[in-house]
């Protein structure tokens, strides 16, 4: 199976790397590589959603507000979240996250602190989209 994300080093931090056919599957893409820094996706099952809302004109800047707005959320509910659905109307971001409490064994041991600056980049390449940005661990 192709992997729509990979990782790439970047000092203390991790940077992620994501592509999709359009710039709201890579972001879900994104959110996938960043919640599988914390625990294997295949541990994750879908038992609870989280909605998450907000607008931003610039698509750089929407990719962390999208990833820190996910964990945030994922905080508050006590959640680790596997499966993200993207919507985006103008400047308008509409999404949801699928996902479960925390659980003895699904631990990986890296905590992810929040989505960065650095690196960043919402871009086309041809076949899509590619984003990209640092997390901080």
């Amino acid at each position: 199976m192709l992997s729509h994300y990979r990782y790439f080093d970047h000092e203390a931090d991790i940077g992620i790397e994501a592509r999709g056919k359009t710039p709201e599957a890579a972001f879900e893409y994104a959110a996938s590589a960043m919640f599988a820094i914390m625990t294997h996706p295949s541990l994750v099952l879908p038992e609870r959603r989280v909605r998450v809302e907000f607008d931003e004109p610039d698509r750089e800047l929407a990719l962390v507000e999208w990833l820190n707005r996910l964990l945030a959320q994922a905080r508050l509910a006590g959640l680790v979240l596997g499966s993200f659905s993207l919507r985006c109307e103008g400047e308008h971001y509409s999404g949801e996250a699928w996902g479960m409490p925390w659980k003895k064994g699904a631990e990986r041991g890296t905590e992810v602190k929040g989505a960065t600056l650095t690196e960043l980049r919402v871009v086309p390449d041809g076949k899509g989209w590619r984003v990209r940005c640092v997390v901080d661990v």
